[in-house]
């Protein structure tokens, strides 16, 4: 029986959300928009236009959309060098690997940002393949990346789980009905997580790895 585990990056794996906040912050600034920190934390997990579209609304100078993604490109690839991977996370997924698990990767990064990510995880070894933000038209909260990962993993949802930080993370894999396991890693509270759809929530890749053999992953490993 084909099992897949289908995991999110940045918050999940690779410890950036604070990062992207203080990209996303200045670029902001730079266009002339005074956003807070909560709001844009918050709105980490979505594709670029979508964060852009949801942070400003539909009000907003459209022709600026495409400049302010740009600058929070550019401030966070400052930091490609040394993207710190979170504790635990490469055991995890080899973990998984060595017991059948297929993993792919379900995100909103792409090109040189996934390569960092990658790279700062430096677990390619164990991973099958990655649904990136170029591969669908809808990003998360879009069931679309995990539909895909699926397709790449060749596994249905009933044989899929998915692992991320976010509440987009959580609605996406609700939508595609595959079991959503939340970590509080990216730092969302619990109780959005479980709003969003988490089937179940542990504190960071290491805590999920410690409890491999309970829980909904436990379930599906027998």
């Amino acid at each position: 029986m084909t099992r897949a585990a289908l995991f999110d990056v940045d918050g999940t794996l690779v410890d950036t959300n604070y990062l992207h906040v203080t990209a996303w912050w200045e670029a902001f600034r730079q266009a002339g928009h005074t956003v807070p920190m909560p709001a844009v934390h918050r709105a980490i997990g979505l594709g670029s236009g979508d964060l852009v579209a949801h942070l400003l609304g539909p009000a907003r100078d459209r022709e600026q959309d495409a400049g302010i993604s740009a600058t929070h490109s550019a401030l966070y690839a400052t930091c490609f060098e040394r993207l710190p991977p979170l504790d635990g996370a490469a055991d995890l997924l080899r973990a998984m690997a060595g017991r059948g698990w297929t993993l792919v990767l379900a995100t909103s990064a792409s090109g040189r940002e996934l390569k960092a990510l990658r790279r700062a995880l430096d677990a390619d070894d164990v991973i099958s393949g990655t649904a990136s933000s170029d591969d669908v038209d809808e990003g998360k909260p879009a069931p679309d990346p995990i539909r895909h990962a699926l397709d790449i993993a060749g596994a249905t949802d009933d044989e899929a789980v998915y692992i991320g930080d976010s509440v987009w993370d959580m609605a996406a894999a609700t939508r595609a009905s595959v079991p959503a396991v939340g970590l509080l890693s990216g730092g969302i509270p619990r109780a959005d997580l479980e709003a969003a759809g988490a089937v179940e929530i542990h504190d960071s890749p290491a805590a999920l790895l410690d409890r491999l053999d309970s829980g909904v992953i436990g379930r599906m490993s027998r």
